[in-house]
């Protein structure tokens, strides 16, 4: 038995939907009423439960359970709510680690890019502590996952699951994202925004060296996350915090040309003034360092961009049925 929580959410469901043909699954996630249900509304599970229950459920199934997927966060990069978000990313991450611990169970969580904060410091996934604790992240919602990094290497490890990996995710597209609203990724925004003829409208630059439109960042295809994490929870040795993104950064121009090619249109781009309440945590660069994590032995290869996009638009976001 496998827990995804978070299993109904973006990455958690496309998990949920890699291990439903292999594995017994439990989601745990707060369906709500977003739809979030649709989701994993294909895939046979052995239960769902709601995160105030798991903790329970752990105790009681632990000899069943062969991995946790640990996905459940408040992931909103404008969250606000400080005792929330500690309660929600922190606190039941911590909880969580130390359930897997006791009973030797593999915990593959959820960090973020967002831990790089304005990425002046690089983006190396070192597990030195003293490397990590001059990260300065520039939301609430990065600062809480910079927060349970730091506690892993500080206190986790001296009792640790016998397999873990906190992964630092990059900027994840792909299917299922539907119920995230403004944070879904720009290829989703542009596609439903999209009309023949008509320009896609990305924010001007504000930073010397980058031209409008030449913003960058490291986008990393779902399934490409998801092969990571399977991957790192079938070790028998830990893998520690690790960058998951392909390397490579492209510009969000990049992004805009292929999701309207994607369309069978011509690409336009207008560009527009980026509103001054996200000037001040804006991110002109991102890009992964996978060095650490080729190390390791992950040898498979990451899908590129345009052939990313054109899937996403063409079997999903522009198809009949866009769940997976």
């Amino acid at each position: 038995m496998i827990i995804v929580t978070g299993g109904a959410g973006f990455i958690g469901s496309n998990v949920v939907a890699a291990l439903d043909q292999h594995e017994d699954v439990v989601v745990c996630d707060w369906l709500g009423d977003e739809g979030k249900w649709r989701n994993i509304a294909k895939h046979p599970l052995a239960d769902v439960i709601l995160p105030k229950d798991l903790l329970a459920f752990i105790e009681a199934k632990a000899r069943e359970i062969t991995a946790i997927y640990h996905l459940g966060a408040i992931s909103e990069t404008t969250a606000v709510d400080g005792d929330l978000v500690v309660q929600q990313n922190f606190r039941t991450s911590v909880d969580l680690w130390k359930a897997c611990a006791r009973h030797g169970i593999p915990f593959i969580f959820a960090s973020s890019a967002a831990t790089y904060g304005d990425g002046d410091l690089g983006f190396e996934d070192s597990n030195d502590l003293d490397a990590i604790s001059k990260l300065r992240p520039l939301n609430l919602y990065g600062w809480s996952k910079w927060l349970f990094d730091c506690w892993v290497l500080r206190h986790g490890v001296k009792a640790a699951p016998k397999v873990w990996a906190g992964l630092r995710f990059f900027n994840v597209y792909g299917p299922n994202e539907y119920h995230k609203g403004a944070m879904q990724s720009l290829v989703s925004k542009i596609v439903a925004a999209h009309r023949p003829g008509e320009a896609v409208k990305l924010f001007k630059s504000y930073k010397d060296g980058f031209a409008d439109g030449e913003q960058l960042r490291d986008f990393i295809w779902v399934d490409d996350v998801v092969s990571v994490m399977l991957w790192l929870g079938a070790r028998s040795e830990p893998g520690g915090i690790l960058n998951v993104g392909t390397g490579t950064a492209r510009s969000f121009a990049d992004l805009a040309r292929a999701a309207v090619l994607a369309c069978d249109d011509t690409p336009r781009i207008e560009f527009i003034e980026m509103p001054e309440s996200i000037r001040p945590a804006y991110q002109y660069y991102t890009c992964a360092d996978m060095r650490r994590l080729r190390a390791l032995g992950y040898n498979h290869g990451f899908t590129s961009l345009e052939d990313g996009v054109t899937r996403y638009v063409r079997d999903y976001l522009r198809a009949a049925d866009k769940y997976r």
